[in-house]
C-alpha cells in the first residue's frame, strides 16, 4: 500500500526506485530515487495523543530550511511529506557526547534565527504539561504503567519548580541522537521537527545532554557553548532538573506509544524501560547535588 501511495505522489520526474529506510518509533520513511535526484517520503498522521499536528511539522521543516537548518521540503499533502535526500551521516549518542560545543552552538543559532521563520499559531511545548497529559492519557487507557504514575508527575512538579524565567524561542523538542545528520564536511543538520514550537532553551538543552548520556563536564561544556559563558548556580540546576524531566517525557512518550502506535520494529516497552532506568539514575545525582524537595 506504501509503494502504491508513493508510486501516485505528483512530484516525480519519470521512474522511481523506493527502498524502507529503517529507524524511526512512529512514522513510516522511504528513501525514493527519481531522475531528479534522491529524496525521503515520510508518512504520518496527526498523533493527538502526542500533541503532533502535521501540518505544523510541515511548516517547522520548512522553516528550519529556510533559515539554514534542515533538507529542503519538496511536495508536502495530507499524511506525507517529500524532503531532499541528504547524503549524511546519522549520529549516535557518542557523536553527541563528543560534540557539546557543537551542539550547544547548533541550538543557539537555531533558536537565534527560528522565530523569524516560523508561520500560522504559535504552537507551545511545554514538558511539564506533556508529562501531566500523558498521565492523564495513560491512566484513561489502563496502562500497565499506571503504578509509575504517581511517582512521574511528582518527578514533573519537582523539576517544573527548579526551572529559571528564561528567553521564549522556538525549539526543536526532539533532540534524540537520531534527528542529527552530518554532512562529509562537517556540516550539521536538524531533521523531524513533529515537537517543534515555542518555549524555552532549557528543554532543548537538556534533552540533547540526556538523550546522549552527557557526563556532567560534557553537559556544561554544552551549557558554555550555549550562553557563551558558564551557567550560574540556578541556571545549571533548572538544567540538571530539565534532564529528569526530558527522560521521564520520553519514557511516558514511550508508554503512550505502546497503547496508540505499531511502527514495524518498535519495541516501546523496551524503549520505556530504558528511559525509566536513565531516569532513576539522573534523579538519584540530582537530588545528591541539589538535596529532595520536602513533600
Amino acid at each position: 500500500m506504501s509503494l502504491k501511495r508513493i508510486r501516485a505522489l505528483p512530484c516525480w520526474q519519470g521512474e522511481i526506485r523506493a527502498a524502507r529506510l529503517s529507524g524511526g518509533l512512529s512514522n513510516e520513511s522511504w528513501k525514493v530515487s527519481d531522475a531528479a535526484g534522491d529524496h525521503v517520503v515520510r508518512f504520518g498522521k496527526d498523533f493527538p495523543f502526542h500533541h503532533v499536528s502535521r501540518a505544523a511539522e510541515v511548516m517547522a521543516a520548512k522553516a528550519a530550511h529556510r533559515a539554514g537548518f534542515a533538507p529542503a521540503v519538496e511536495h508536502a499533502a495530507r499524511g506525507v511529506m517529500v524532503s531532499e535526500f541528504l547524503e549524511a551521516r546519522t549520529w549516535a549518542e557518542a557523536d553527541m557526547r563528543a560534540n557539546p560545543g557543537r551542539i550547544g552552538r547548533l541550538l543557539r543559532d537555531f533558536h537565534t534565527k527560528m522565530p523569524a521563520e516560523v508561520s500560522g499559531p504559535g504552537a507551545v511545548f511545554w514538558v511539564f504539561h506533556v508529562i501531566r497529559d500523558y498521565a492523564r492519557t495513560l491512566a484513561d487507557n489502563g496502562s500497565r504503567f499506571a503504578a509509575d504514575l504517581p511517582w512521574l508527575t511528582a518527578v514533573a512538579a519537582e523539576t517544573e519548580a527548579a526551572q529559571v524565567p528564561l528567553p521564549i524561542v522556538f525549539g526543536h523538542h526532539d533532540l534524540l541522537p537520531g534527528n542529527f545528520l552530518e554532512s562529509p564536511g562537517g556540516r550539521l543538520w536538524l531533521i523531524d521537527f513533529e515537537y517543534a514550537a515555542f518555549g524555552t532553551a532549557m528543554f532543548d538543552l537538556a534533552g540533547a545532554a540526556s538523550n546522549a548520556g552527557m557526563d556532567p563536564a560534557e553537559a556544561r561544556a554544552l551549557m558554555i557553548a550555549y550562553f557563551g559563558h558558564p551557567p550560574a548556580d540556578a541556571l545549571m540546576r533548572a538544567f540538571d532538573a530539565m534532564q529528569c524531566a526530558s527522560l521521564a517525557r520520553e519514557a511516558m512518550w514511550a508508554m503512550v506509544s505502546e497503547i496508540f502506535l505499531a511502527a514495524p520494529g518498535a519495541d516501546y516497552d523496551a524503549h520505556a524501560r530504558d528511559y525509566l532506568g536513565r531516569l532513576g539514575a539522573a534523579l538519584e545525582s540530582y537530588h545528591t547535588r541539589y538535596g529532595k524537595t520536602a513533600s
